[in-house]
């Protein structure tokens, strides 16, 4: 895979956590007859992916609002026609959903890191990236924060994307659902990689990719109620160049004007589609987050 050496960790202006909680106490496998399996001592989760079946885990709790982080070693090799997913649902056919998804390639080429935010059943909000490191060689940090005004996207600490509330302005947010967290992997070789031309060379399995350190500093949903940590609306000052919060931090967390640079920055060098650019796409205009800034 190409690797571009550019410092971006170290110039990251969302704060990367290195711990994490326990998915023992924190998520069950959901699916895959075995294939996923938490090591570690509960620190991490393996998932994997053969020619009958892959597997995925979710968290045991549903949450409305928060900062979610999932350290992550995708599959290696020759990953063609895998797909790799972190992300947060609720349910049924109204449903919202935030997404990370990692499209595997050939071995040598990188992978495409799929994102796109769902609103009452209602997604086609797709905006990709290739990543500035092999993300196959060690752990990453992904993180989703959720807060009443923004979906910001970040890896290891640097901000990617950001989907604003703009309600206002007649656009749908996800603010009214809880949604647990849920990871996979699988097989989508008739479209993954390459458009579908290139499968999955079953002769390289079992795929394994890794997860570790999930934590989840959110609100709780449980019993029609919500239950958030201590502190997490008080709003105090910003620190010089970062964000805006109390002891949640993530409650009102936006971009500073750093931030907002270097994620411009990043999606001017690293992002390879955006549905907001796509006019063939959407002949009658684009829709209408695109037009506002």
């Amino acid at each position: 895979m190409r690797t571009v050496a550019l410092g971006i960790v170290a110039m990251a202006c969302l704060v990367a956590i290195a711990h994490g909680g326990n998915f023992f106490q924190d998520a069950e496998v959901s699916w895959g007859q075995g294939r996923g399996k938490i090591v570690d001592g509960g620190r991490g989760l393996d998932l994997t992916l053969d020619r009958s079946s892959g597997s995925g885990f979710q968290s045991k709790s549903e949450y409305l609002f928060g900062k979610i982080d999932m350290q992550i070693k995708l599959v290696p090799g020759n990953s063609a026609g895998t797909v790799t997913t972190f992300y947060l649902s609720s349910q049924g056919s109204t449903h919202d959903e935030i997404d990370f998804e990692f499209l595997g390639n050939v071995t040598g080429e990188p992978y495409t890191l799929h994102t796109n935010v769902f609103t009452q059943g209602q997604g086609q909000r797709e905006q990709q990236f290739r990543l500035w490191f092999d993300p196959t060689q060690s752990f990453h940090t992904y993180s989703i924060i959720w807060n009443p005004q923004h979906v910001i996207f970040a890896v290891d600490g640097t901000p990617i994307r950001d989907f604003k509330n703009h309600e206002a302005r007649g656009v749908a947010f996800p603010k009214s659902q809880p949604m647990r967290v849920y990871a996979s992997l699988w097989n989508a070789d008739d479209w993954a990689t390459q458009g579908g031309r290139v499968k999955a060379d079953w002769s390289k399995a079992p795929f394994v990719a890794s997860f570790r350190d999930f934590n989840a500093d959110a609100c709780v949903w449980s019993n029609g109620a919500q239950r958030c940590p201590v502190g997490t609306m008080e709003t105090v000052a910003a620190p010089a160049g970062g964000r805006r919060g109390g002891a949640g931090g993530w409650w009102n967390q936006e971009l500073s004007d750093m931030s907002y640079r270097r994620m411009r920055w990043v999606q001017r060098k690293f992002m390879i589609y955006n549905y907001c650019t796509d006019a063939k796409r959407f002949p009658q205009g684009t829709p209408a987050e695109c037009k506002l800034r």
